[in-house]
């Protein structure tokens, strides 16, 4: 994915973005601003990751400026330390101020580096709505909002649902948008349903898609960290990177169970719901993260089975390939048991409207996942795997509305 040409518009503001804060945060310490003075770092430490980690992948001109920004960075971070240990000390402050200038003029370096090479096309806008996965994220952002209502014991203040919605958008938008550089291979391979998909057909350059998914990353922890809690940006990282990395980059060509350990990135959008609302975790963020964890494998196995070939095609050991149609639909019943039994033994927890609603809700997926084992056909499945969509969104719709009408 090496390129020559000019790093696109969003990584450069990103570097400006970097350098700025770099600039600041050098302003605020000699004004011994204390608290904002960090928060300015805070705020640009992300974006300077997104630098260091576009450069390492695709842009190896800029990776000696960048690692030495980064790295100053950290250096400055490390003596902020020894000065708050030392009592600031005169020598302390002076070499937090010099590793932190040199920092900004590492920064700096990126920035005119980046506005070198030859342009490279970006591509149509509409695709880089399509690599953020909208589809999916709306899912993922009603269960994160579900676990703010559930953490608030209520209606959260709009403005910070808003927000936090935000960071979270952003976070599975750029998890998605990687997700979609790293699969572009396999993609090709599976049919036009995939084989169409912005990175895979070619319509945006690898590179740029890579420089949007880690832009978007990046914004999110700036995002949640400043305006909401440092724990909810710390989480929502979390889901993405281990969405990207482990899943991604590792799972999903390594073992016919890799939706069952990488379904944890898609259930923690309820905990940073949750976390968002209480700056904090409680058993109650638990219990929603394990009712995702536990809807993945049947929900995902039953759109395997649609697309069987096409995942045998791309050398993906995806359970109906490996071990075929009948031990999946068992594997689908089993979770499915097991899932609606937790859901209705949390509902101790999350209330009776919940409680309800998951015994309603899950008798009827019991029902479909039993059909689908007994006569193992593609519109079985497609009613199952359609109807888990509605299950996951209705059954946090009650867990929401609990503690507000109770």
């Amino acid at each position: 994915m090496r390129s020559n040409g000019r790093p696109g518009l969003l990584l450069r503001l990103t570097a400006l973005g970097a350098a700025a804060g770099a600039l600041l945060a050098v302003l605020s310490a000699t004004l011994e601003l204390g608290r904002a003075h960090w928060g300015l770092v805070l705020a640009a430490f992300p974006l300077q990751l997104a630098v260091l980690a576009a450069a390492w992948i695709a842009y190896r001109r800029l990776l000696v400026p960048a690692a030495a920004a980064t790295a100053l960075m950290l250096a400055a971070v490390a003596s902020g330390g020894l000065v708050a240990w030392t009592g600031e000390a005169g020598w302390t402050i002076v070499l937090h101020v010099g590793l932190a200038a040199g920092a900004l003029a590492a920064a700096l370096a990126v920035v005119a580096l980046s506005v070198r090479g030859e342009p490279v096309a970006a591509g149509p806008w509409r695709d880089y709505v399509t690599l953020t996965k909208p589809r999916i994220m709306s899912l993922l952002l009603l269960t994160g909002a579900a676990g703010m209502f559930v953490g608030a014991q209520g209606v959260p203040p709009l403005g910070e649902l808003v927000v936090a919605m935000t960071g979270l958008a952003l976070a599975c938008g750029g998890a998605s948008a990687l997700n979609h550089v790293m699969d572009a291979d396999i993609d090709r391979l599976m049919g036009k349903r995939t084989s169409s998909r912005p990175v895979a057909a070619g319509r945006v350059p690898a590179p740029r898609a890579l420089e949007f998914g880690l832009v978007l990353s990046a914004l999110s922890f700036v995002v949640l960290a400043s305006l909401i809690n440092v724990l909810t940006a710390v989480l929502a990282l979390v889901g993405n990177l281990f969405y990207v990395v482990v899943y991604t980059g590792w799972l999903k060509r390594s073992t016919p169970q890799n939706i069952v350990i990488g379904g944890a990135a898609g259930a923690v959008p309820p905990v940073v719901g949750y976390a968002a609302a209480t700056g904090s975790l409680a058993l109650p963020a638990l219990w929603l993260f394990l009712i995702v964890f536990l809807w993945t494998p049947p929900h995902f196995w039953a759109l395997a089975l649609l697309l069987k070939e096409q995942y045998a095609a791309a050398r993906v050991p995806m359970l109906p390939v490996v071990r075929g149609e009948r031990e999946t639909t068992r594997q689908i019943l089993l979770y499915s048991l097991g899932m609606v039994a937790f859901t209705l033994v949390v509902g101790l927890s999350l209330g009776p409207v919940y409680t309800v609603a998951a015994g309603t809700l899950g008798l009827a997926f019991l029902w479909l996942a039993w059909q689908l084992r007994r006569d193992t056909t593609r519109t079985r499945a497609l009613v199952l795997f359609h109807y888990s969509l509605a299950y996951l969104a209705l059954l946090f719709v009650a867990a929401a509305l609990d503690p507000v009408l109770l």
